[in-house]
């Protein structure tokens, strides 16, 4: 009983320290050990967070790194689970597409995030339904619910690390089999592979 008694007391004390300075496991964040040759692009890319808020949680006022420091590594603005979501929507998407191509895809996706003309979150993009339809066919035709692959798992990697930076592109299609005129009347960000992204 004495044991149990100490254990909540010890429990308290810990949960009114977090509670004073307002730090929650959440909020944490790791550390990384900077190798050589390595840039805040790749560490970006490897940790799947924005290069601008990795290098702004590191104080960074210009590119260079240094073999042996540590960085800090700010918190995915994306959990592992809209991670994997995106990346299966990537590969239904952009099977047989230039790698370029899966990056640009997740991008949109991340965009359309942000964008105030779109759902506020991954997976309400993803699963959104307009005219009654779903915005995107492989949610319709169920290759969503495909396993992902290496390759897609790593675009969007890369397109977190992007995230902010590049042409603000919210949708893409393939010119060759769209339907919609209206999607034609959109302005063009870039062509890559059979898709062409436009916003």
């Amino acid at each position: 009983m004495k044991k149990l008694k100490k254990l909540v007391i010890a429990t308290g004390l810990l949960l009114s320290m977090s509670a004073f300075t307002g730090v929650t496991q959440s909020e944490a964040t790791s550390n990384h050990k900077v190798q050589s040759g390595e840039t805040y692009w790749k560490i970006a890319t490897n940790y799947g967070v924005p290069v601008t808020s990795l290098m702004k949680a590191n104080n960074a006022k210009n590119s260079l790194l240094y073999a042996g420091s540590n960085l800090v590594i700010p918190n995915a603005t994306i959990s592992a689970a809209d991670k994997e979501l995106m990346a299966r929507l990537v590969r239904a998407e952009a099977v047989g597409e230039p790698y370029a191509g899966k990056v640009a895809v997740a991008t949109v996706i991340l965009n359309r995030v942000a964008s105030p003309d779109f759902p506020n979150s991954v997976r309400e993009v993803v699963y959104q339904i307009s005219n009654g339809h779903y915005a995107f066919t492989p949610v319709q035709n169920g290759q969503i619910n495909q396993p992902a692959d290496a390759a897609s798992k790593q675009a969007v990697n890369e397109a977190l690390a992007f995230q902010g930076q590049g042409n603000g592109s919210l949708f893409f299609y393939n010119p060759n089999t769209a339907v919609s005129q209206w999607i034609f009347s959109r302005e063009t960000t870039v062509t890559i592979g059979n898709h062409r992204f436009a916003k």
